[in-house]
């Protein structure tokens, strides 16, 4: 079987279709801050107290649902904490989202050891289950891979339309993109920069901590330690991959998602027994560094981003 092979496989697009999903909620999350202006580096943090909120809920009786709200309420709260630092209090973007992160895997590493103390695998739930979109679904190739996926998938999609919606279509979309260009020219028209701000952090996170949901509630049925992986990383990188914008910005994670597939399928093939291993998880991240460097060259960042902007200032 050869690599042209397996790209034809409706298999492998659905892998990696599956992949992406938790990339497209944290980097539209990721994209929504940075457009107004901060820069949220607690992102990795933040998707591990998504994905053991969302399972914690479901495991102790809460419904699939209730549980993804619980995640996204977790994520604003980290969310909230973040933008009240940076915005009004103007401390640094880079030390605060880090801090964010240290805080926010420690705490739910704690939370999991205090809530099971005598486990020693983590105990399962029952996740999301595909649902089939009839008709849909029997295209070749395309169907089983776009219409027989989890609602949370079909809702990461959804969400891409909406960002975009707001974002370009709407006058909050244009205070929040306002208030990562030129904070100045909001605070002439009356509105806060401050309130915006950190709305857009809180709802960012609130994304952040759905994709960390997705991991346990749709990909997986269990939560483990180190299952983030470096994901709220990669969605940074694909944020300026996509130029802070969202339609490219799920490009890049279905790219990225597919690398990855591709590199897993591989590795089963007679190339994968002449090379080691390791080179083919490699793959991945350096074909996403050279996009990377290519696309962006061309972009355009945030005239405002990672600039603290206090009242009265012009």
């Amino acid at each position: 079987m050869d690599i042209l092979d397996i790209l034809l496989q409706a298999s492998f697009w659905t892998a990696a279709i599956r992949i992406a999903s938790p990339l497209i909620f944290a980097a539209l999350g990721e994209l929504i801050c940075e457009r107004a202006g901060v820069l949220n580096l607690g992102i990795e943090g933040i998707m591990v107290v998504g994905a053991f909120a969302g399972w914690l809920t479901v495991y102790l009786g809460g419904g699939l649902w209730f549980g993804v709200a619980v995640a996204m309420l977790s994520g604003m709260a980290f969310g909230l904490v973040h933008g009240v630092l940076t915005v009004p209090f103007g401390l640094s973007q880079h030390v605060v989202g880090l801090g964010i992160t240290l805080l926010a895997t420690s705490l739910t590493y704690y939370c999991y050891r205090l809530a099971l103390p005598e486990v020693t695998s983590p105990p399962k739930i029952e996740a999301f289950q595909s649902l089939e979109i009839p008709i849909l679904s029997d295209i070749p190739v395309i169907g089983p891979a776009l219409f027989n996926q989890t609602p949370l998938t079909y809702l990461a999609f959804v969400l891409v339309v909406a960002v975009t919606l707001v974002l370009y279509r709407t006058p909050m979309g244009l205070a929040l993109r306002a208030a990562g260009e030129n904070p100045a020219a909001v605070e002439a028209q009356g509105l806060s920069v401050s309130a915006i701000r950190i709305g857009a952090v809180m709802v960012g996170s609130g994304l952040m901590a759905v994709g960390g949901a997705f991991l346990t509630m749709s990909a997986f049925n269990s939560f483990f330690f180190e299952m983030v992986n470096g994901r709220g990383w990669i969605c940074i990188a694909l944020v300026v991959f996509g130029s802070w914008k969202p339609g490219k910005t799920l490009l890049g994670a279905v790219l990225f998602a597919a690398f990855d597939a591709l590199q897993i399928r591989v590795q089963q093939t007679p190339l994968g027994a002449d090379i080691p291993y390791q080179i083919f998880l490699m793959a991945p991240y350096i074909l996403s560094i050279l996009a990377l460097v290519v696309m962006s060259r061309r972009a355009q960042v945030p005239a405002a981003l990672m600039v603290p902007f206090n009242k009265g200032e012009r």
